[in-house]
């Protein structure tokens, strides 16, 4: 899987991933881009929304408060420490912690960006 999302700041958007769940850089460029390895396969890349927007050919659309309509679904070990993580880096709390109804427990934030991220662990 690779994701790339569209951000207002790499650099931020950076620091927020890095900090919430571990993921480091593999390749940047400085301010425009960066790709985070999230697995041996898997990546998610922080895009500046003007190179996102000249590379798709269409302008991401601005979420002005609200959230993007996709979101990431990361399973993690430890929810607590997570989901405290989230909090310290400034993530926008969305939907409560609660089981749910496909055998994990999970929670729903948005980062600086509006981008939603949920964090989750099997019950």
């Amino acid at each position: 899987m690779h994701l790339v999302i569209a951000v207002s700041d790499v650099d931020r958007a950076y620091d927020f991933y890095r900090e919430v769940f571990g993921w480091t850089s593999h390749l940047e460029w400085p301010g425009e881009y960066t790709e985070l390895v999230v697995t041996d396969e898997d990546r998610l890349g922080l895009y500046r929304r003007d190179g996102w927007a000249e590379t798709t050919g269409v302008e991401p659309v601005e979420v002005n408060g609200r959230v993007s309509p996709a979101y990431l679904y990361v399973r993690v070990d430890d929810l607590d420490e997570t989901i405290e993580r989230l909090r310290k880096a400034g993530a926008r709390p969305l939907s409560r912690r609660a089981a749910r109804g496909w055998g994990d427990e999970a929670a729903w934030f948005a980062d600086p960006d509006g981008n939603v991220v949920a964090v989750a662990r099997s019950l």
